[in-house]
């Protein structure tokens, strides 16, 4: 089955809302949806992000790196965390999105993760890439 990635963002607004709800009811209601992805076996990862001001950007514009440490100046949508599900479809990951707990105004981006073998099985860097997920027991 294909995995993909939903990839939650937010505004400065949504943000800030979070911010100021109820850790604890957040917590719930954040359980309540991974306990549904467990049982339905299509949960492979799900993670959070800290806050962006602990963050820092590395902007790749010139001849060196220049790391920038965050808040950042005009924020539209920041990504504050992701799930990574295995499911059989596109619609099928579209749907888990649509019931992500979040707030008015956030957005949920869905992509697909390429596997492995989507990838030129005579390329050296795929041989290993292959080796080490065979190692680490991700194939």
């Amino acid at each position: 089955m294909p995995k993909y990635m939903l990839i939650m963002r937010g505004t400065d607004e949504t943000n800030a809302k979070m911010a100021d709800a109820s850790f604890d009811e957040m917590l719930e209601t954040v359980g309540r949806f991974n306990e549904e992805l467990i049982r339905a076996g299509v949960l492979v990862a799900a993670e959070g992000l800290e806050d962006p001001s602990q963050g820092v950007v590395i902007e790749f514009g010139g001849e060196t790196p220049v790391v920038t440490d965050g808040p950042y100046g005009e924020t539209k949508e920041l990504f504050g965390g992701f799930y990574l599900i295995d499911v059989a479809s596109k619609e099928e990951a579209v749907e888990w999105g649509k019931r992500l707990p979040a707030f008015p105004g956030s957005k949920c981006e869905v992509r697909r993760v390429p596997g492995i073998d989507e990838f030129p099985q005579d390329n050296e860097w795929i041989v290993r890439e292959r080796a080490w997920r065979e190692r680490t027991g991700q194939l």
